[in-house]
């Protein structure tokens, strides 16, 4: 199906259970750092916890622009869909017993949908995403419940990243670092976008596309390895140790 990858996403766990505040990769995944053959979210040596994970989202809003914290907090759809996609996604992840993870599955659901109601984003508790997700305009965005995301990736409005694909390509698709998907676009199927790629506006994507693509079009094909450099800002980004990376292999 193209590039086979590894996700390295995001669990949240209790700190009374793990012996660590903050978060673990999920069961199976190594803690390496992300590659051109790796392009899944990066996997960081120190756990982070819930409300690192929640600042590091917020941080994304005030690089891109936000003038205040009051701007982001209570004027930013996109920020209350990612705190409450957070908050459920740690809730269901503590809370083990049987009658406390039911109450906490029909809250979360409940905030969910009044989210949904008032932003037109769903993200599924389920999802695993990274720290530093960045939703910059208001609505129409659907994430499905299996489906991962890397580390200061950027969603559009109107974008979908959902089930889709036939036979082996049938699946959800993974999406590295850094990664920018432009307004209105579609990625479907179990496919993988690598670290830094770009995903234009409009664009149906149902092949995996590599790390620093830009992909363009319906049927989306890859028109050039740019990257999303200059797409993705965040904290200190100029330093990040895998993004020097990334544009030292652009420009080799």
């Amino acid at each position: 199906m193209g590039m086979q990858i590894q996700a390295g996403m995001w669990e949240i766990e209790s700190p009374q259970r793990s012996g660590l505040e903050g978060a673990r990769p999920v069961a199976g995944d190594e803690r390496a750092t992300s590659s051109d053959s790796l392009p899944a979210g990066r996997v960081e040596a120190r756990p982070r916890s819930l409300w690192a994970i929640l600042y590091k989202d917020y941080r994304r809003y005030r690089a891109a622009g936000a003038r205040n914290a009051l701007s982001v907090v209570a004027l930013t759809q996109g920020f209350w869909a990612s705190a409450i996609f957070r908050l459920s996604h740690w809730a269901l992840a503590r809370f083990t017993w049987p009658i406390l993870r039911t109450m906490a599955k029909v809250f979360c659901l409940l905030f969910q949908k009044f989210i949904e109601v008032i932003t037109g984003i769903s993200i599924p508790a389920r999802s695993h995403i990274g720290p530093g997700l960045y939703i910059g305009h208001f609505g129409g965005i659907f994430v499905d419940s299996d489906c991962r995301i890397g580390e200061n990736c950027n969603l559009s409005q109107g974008v979908t990243i959902g089930k889709g694909g036939r036979g082996e390509l049938h699946g959800v698709p993974t999406l590295g670092d850094r990664v920018h998907v432009g307004a209105n676009a579609l990625i479907l199927g179990r496919i993988s976008i690598g670290n830094d790629a770009v995903i234009g506006p409009g664009a149906v994507v149902m092949d995996s596309v590599p790390p620093r693509g830009v992909a363009m079009g319906n049927p989306a094909r890859v028109v050039g390895l740019e990257g999303s450099f200059d797409f993705v800002n965040y904290d200190d980004k100029e330093n990040d140790p895998a993004r020097k990376a990334a544009q030292q292999t652009e420009a080799a």
